[in-house]
């Protein structure tokens, strides 16, 4: 392997996880797309995303089971969720991945992790992966905030750390979710999302 191949590797990662802000991806500003589509929540019940919205803001995180850069934000997902959805934010996680792809992708493992990690929002299966491409999702995971108007007004990251809650500089979904109770301007609209690809359905 010549030197311009081992430099290449480490280059290749780096896109493998690189933001999705590049191609398609909803512009700040924009309004929930596919807000009737019906999707299958954890606990059997049909919803969608126009049934979650609530007055103060939304919350969208496109997530699934298997990627472990979404393992290592999922606790802070919850928390997250569950924290400011009793402040009067709807929250909503979608899983876009085909499960033929990874097994652990599939509805009865997302019921599990559900229950497991105390889920207190609806936690949901894109059954097309098309709400997905309606937001230009590609990531796992991957936020998207609206504010009380149904705007677009915060996407990428959890914050700047997956590994160690502990060094966080910055809490970029916690600041916008703040932001957005107090209807203030989002101090960092737009972040990079890093992790997985998501495994869109055919």
């Amino acid at each position: 392997m010549t030197r311009t191949h081992l430099l290449a590797i480490p280059v290749l990662f780096c896109l493998a996880v690189s933001a999705s802000l590049a191609g398609g991806a909803l512009p700040i500003g924009a309004t929930i797309p596919m807000q009737d589509v019906t999707m299958k929540n954890v606990d059997g019940e049909e919803l969608n995303l126009k049934s979650i919205v609530k007055p103060a803001g939304t919350l969208v995180v496109f997530t699934c089971n298997h990627c472990p850069f979404a393992k290592q934000w999922e606790s802070r997902i919850v928390e997250l969720g569950n924290t400011y959805e009793a402040k009067g934010i709807g929250v909503i996680a979608i899983n876009a991945n085909d499960p033929k792809e990874y097994e652990e992708d599939s509805f009865s493992v997302m019921q599990q992790r559900a229950k497991e990690k105390g889920m207190e929002f609806p936690y949901v299966v894109d059954a097309t992966s098309n709400v997905a491409r309606a937001f230009g999702a590609t990531k796992t995971p991957e936020a998207f905030l609206f504010d009380k108007n149904m705007k677009l007004v915060y996407h990428g990251a959890i914050d700047d750390n997956g590994k160690d809650p502990s060094k966080i500089e910055n809490a970029y979904l916690k600041l916008a979710l703040e932001a957005v109770l107090s209807g203030e301007p989002v101090p960092v609209p737009e972040t990079k999302s890093i992790g997985c690809t998501i495994k869109f359905r055919s």
